[in-house]
């Protein structure tokens, strides 16, 4: 799949040779563009369609409307009724299967076994050639109601969302293309008609405004005959123009005040840019990095570091094909105004104008985007390479121009990014959003429900179908012969102090993933100081004997590596992604923050006022609140796992660094961490690297112990109340079980068939059926000792009461009956066969390793698991659910208006509502 080849003769020396993609491209005779790539690594196989067609394309009084399409073209087609899509492909083993809407394109994709290739080719060939035989008000009705709930859940209810949206609506005039955001407006999506529906697919959806990718395991001849099979007696549709859309500048300065539910003010300012691949866009592109990516960058410096202004910093070129944008946003400390961000980004802005960046910055930037775009590719599908060759189709007309797009990045200079700035991000060219706290205007009118057509008009009116019928399209293909695989399983070694390193070599890009884990988390918390393991995770990067916090941004940042850390219940890790010319440098710093972190007084101090920020944000957003109220209600108080891994602002304040180096010393010694390495290394060359870099790391006892009991609220219903909240969110839980309970390939499962997947029954009724909620879905967290079980989604707050009761209702019925043998079969066929797609990627491999470390799983227990999955009965699912779904054990959150929510709730038999404050806690008792 992947070549490399170097320049040729008397050409400048490239850094490394340049990365290349084997791909093939035809076109079908009526236009539909096919590109294939042979990947046998795994197999599976990624089918990714691109639709030329986005906002770009909507007309006056339909924004949102390429979008909503996505959602119908998922509702039945002619040969599949409605939800048999999702159920037969989840079943198949599908992994990353869905649409998404660009403003310049339309996809959808799933990545399937290879033996279901042509599943997954039936199911989008019938979306394409036979959706509009059997649309109807039912469909665009349901889906009305779930688009406009996901505009409530990702822009309305989403911190800063609203300000985001005005931004577009300041840079672009009414009636352009790119002034509505994707989702469009409440109104219009309601507005939109089923001719509409009609008109827009058959204008847009023929075969020749499409290209499909289909990369993986496959047989390129075979794959040719099977697309022209599935894809090639469709007719054209009338060609499709490119958007005639003309963008005025801007020349003089907008802005706008956009009032909010948050408590931290934001500064977005954004800048008209050239459209993507052409001149100045990649420059744009290194700007972007130089300024606000990362550590290293200079408004995180400045603003973050140095003044301790502003409590994030980004800054990014959003490429487009009619006009792209460069957009900066930076929120504010508490206490910081919005113009004192303001004047420091200027700073910043005329000191890059004037002066350009440095060679070094330029370097580090460019190394940084050419590790990033590279681990993109590494995955099939997704955003992963399947989409990426679509996406350079579109924009350049070459699939593969990955190595042209290096090449060009690898040639920028400082002097091409100063032109750059110069050009297009003056002062007097750009709109300034500035988000603050207070009460948003929003516009979300209760639109009256149109009326159910007369039964005699219930089906679809009688329309002049595109594609002839064609019977033996109704018949579902039969997958091949199932393919062998065998997960990774790593080798293991240990080092004389005790450190275990576990390796898997993955050839193909030059890429390597490292993660150190340590075996205590939040679950290793002392009393009183929730939030302790996080803390100390965080403070890793922020210096140590020899190197400063500075230094190791730079020098990450100029190795083209991504280094991270962080905390969960019962692991802390230090993460790496490198390219493999990079990474014993860089194993080096992650070596050095491990063993010698020197917890510096003001950088402890620094980083308390980044956890008391991100605990402001935190309060902000609907989702994160009811999490943590949920971990507070299920474990108590008492509980080291009755918080987030934020903590609480008392505990974020009470830390000293006397309690991070004692944390630090008492879990992070060798008996009690692993290595985990996956990618483009031997294991004779990793251990060389290891035991240079690891064996003087001094051998500690590996602590011991485990939480107690949880003890939490006695109360069945939980109130966190946001007054003016549009959604709800709810999350319905209990007390699971541990990862090594028994019941634990039954659980997983039943909780696919109760919640798991897209096809679950909790998501097909509160969603599919129900139009109540965006998505709605369930898990256990099987940690060491008892995790929870959670349902988690957010509901309109009209449909709260209903919602939950239909919650209870799924549940019960899990209990109450086994799952029929079609149920059965495709929720466990989903957790085996979906496996393979599990483990794609290097970071994918070394979690999965690293969970086998922290849980004593041994290594070949991914190899075993298939066989465990395959053999669970539906006698055994019901008697999981029957021994584990308590419902008058599981306690119910709810976070939004309480006025509106809690009469809505109280006929539902919970008892007295327990209030709790936006950081999932009981109020202190008065005095």
């Amino acid at each position: 799949m992947l070549t490399t080849f170097t320049p040729t003769a008397g050409a400048e020396p490239a850094p490394a040779p340049l990365p290349a993609v084997a791909f093939e491209k035809t076109t079908l005779a009526n236009g539909l563009q096919l590109i294939l790539v042979e990947d046998r690594r795994l197999p599976i196989v990624a089918v990714n369609i691109w639709y030329h067609v986005g906002p770009a394309n909507e007309a006056p009084g339909l924004t949102g409307f390429a979008h909503l399409f996505e959602h119908l073209m998922f509702a039945q087609t002619r040969h599949i009724p409605r939800g048999m899509a999702d159920r037969l492909l989840e079943g198949a083993g599908a992994t990353d299967s869905n649409g998404g809407t660009g403003y310049d394109q339309t996809s959808y994709y799933d990545t399937v076994p290879s033996n279901q290739l042509e599943l997954a080719l039936w199911v989008h060939a019938d979306r394409m050639g036979y959706l509009l035989d059997v649309i109807d008000h039912k469909a665009l009705r349901n889906q009305q109601d779930v688009v406009r709930n996901e505009r409530r859940q990702t822009v309305e209810e989403e911190p800063y969302g609203l300000v985001h949206e005005a931004l577009a609506h300041a840079l672009f005039p009414k009636g352009h293309p790119y002034y509505a955001s994707i989702i469009g407006s409440h109104t219009d999506i309601q507005n939109a008609k089923l001719e509409d529906v009609r008109q827009f697919f058959a204008s847009y959806y023929g075969p020749n405004n499409a290209s499909i990718v289909i990369a993986g395991d496959i047989d390129k001849a075979k794959t040719r005959a099977l697309v022209e099979r599935y894809f090639g007696s469709f007719r054209r549709s009338a060609p499709v123009a490119r958007p005639a859309v003309v963008t005025p500048p801007i020349t003089s300065e907008r802005r706008v005040v956009v009032y909010d539910r948050v408590e931290l003010p934001r500064v977005f300012m954004g800048w008209l840019t050239p459209p993507a691949y052409q001149s100045g866009d990649a420059e744009l592109a290194v700007a972007a990095e130089i300024l606000g990516g990362g550590k290293s960058s200079r408004l995180y410096k400045k603003l973050v570091y140095e003044r301790q202004i502003a409590q994030d910093v980004d800054a990014s070129q959003n490429s487009q094909g009619l006009t792209s944008t460069f957009v900066i946003d930076v929120t504010a400390r508490p206490g910081i105004e919005a113009r004192a961000i303001e004047a420091a980004i200027d700073a910043e802005l005329a000191a890059l104008r004037e002066h350009g960046p440095s060679q070094r910055e330029v370097e580090r930037a460019r190394n940084s985007l050419e590790t990033a775009l590279l681990s993109t590719i590494e995955k099939l599908g997704g955003d992963g390479l399947a989409d990426q060759l679509n996406h350079y189709n579109q924009y350049t007309g070459d699939p593969g121009y990955l190595a042209k797009d290096i090449e060009s990045l690898r040639r920028i200079t400082p002097a091409d990014v100063q032109r750059a700035v110069r050009t297009y991000l003056a002062k007097q060219a750009r709109a300034v959003v500035t988000g603050l706290p207070g009460k948003p205007v929003i516009t979300d009118p209760r639109l009256a429900k149109a009326k159910s057509p007369a039964k005699a008009a219930a089906k679809p009116d009688a329309i002049d179908a595109i594609n002839a019928p064609e019977p033996w399209r109704a018949q579902q293909p039969k997958p091949g012969p199932a393919p062998r695989f065998t997960l990774p399983q790593g080798e293991a070694f240990k080092l004389a102090n005790g450190l275990t390193v576990i390796h898997h070599y993955k050839p193909g890009l030059p890429l390597v993933s490292a993660e150190l884990v340590v075996r205590s988390g939040s679950a290793a918390n002392p009393d009183g100081l929730p939030g302790l393991a996080g803390f100390t995770a965080q403070m890793l990067e922020e210096g140590t004997a020899t190197r400063s916090a500075p230094q190791i941004a730079d020098e990450i940042a100029q190795l083209g590596a991504f280094l991270d850390t962080g905390s969960g219940a019962d692991a802390s890790t230090v993460s790496l992604l490198s390219l493999r010319s990079s990474f014993a440098p860089a194993l080096d710093i992650l070596a050095d923050i491990v063993q010698r972190p020197a917890f510096p007084i003001a950088e402890v101090e620094r980083q308390r006022a980044d956890r008391i920020g991100d605990l402001i944000q935190q309060r902000d957003d609907a989702e994160a609140v009811a999490a943590v109220t949920a971990l507070g209600a299920l474990y108590g108080s008492e509980h080291p796992k009755g918080y987030g891994q934020l903590g609480t602002e008392p505990a974020i304040r009470a830390v000293t660094r006397d309690d991070l180096v004692a944390f630090w010393r008492r879990h992070y010694v060798p008996e009690n961490a692993a290595l985990v390495v996956s990618g483009d290394i031997a294991r004779t060359e990793l251990k060389a690297l290891v035991e240079a870099r690891f064996s003087s790391w001094a051998r500690g006892e590996a602590p011991a112990g485990t939480p107690g009991d949880p003890a939490g609220t006695r109360a069945r219903l939980v109130l966190v109340d946001q007054p003016g909240a549009v959604q709800t969110a709810l999350r319905v839980g209990s007390i699971g079980v541990a990862r090594d309970n028994a019941d634990f390939a039954a659980l997983q499962v039943m909780n696919g068939a109760l919640g798991g997947m897209f096809s679950s029954r909790l998501n097909n009724n509160l969603r599919e059926t129900e139009g109540y909620t965006y998505g709605i879905y369930s898990h256990f967290r099987y940690d060491r000792t008892p995790g929870p079980f959670i349902i988690a989604g957010s509901v309109q707050q009209d449909a709260t009461g209903a919602s939950v009761r239909e919650i209870f209702k799924e549940v019960n019925a899990m209990r109450n009956a086994p799952l029929s043998a079609a149920e059965l079969n495709a929720a466990r066929d989903a957790q085996v066969l979906s496996l393979p797609g599990q483990f794609e990627t290097n970071a994918d491999i070394g979690a999965s390793l690293a969970e086998s470390f922290v849980y004593g799983l041994p290594l070949d227990y991914y190899a075993r698991l298939p066989a465990q999955l395959s053999s669970v009965t539906a006698a055994q699912v019901q008697e999981a659910a029957r021994k584990h779904l308590a419902p008058e054990k599981m306690v119910v959150v709810a976070v939004g208006d309480r006025k509106r929510i809690l009469p809505q709730l109280q006929p539902l038999g919970l008892g007295a509502a327990e209030v709790r404050d936006s950081d999932g806690q009981l109020p202190p008792p008065r005095p």
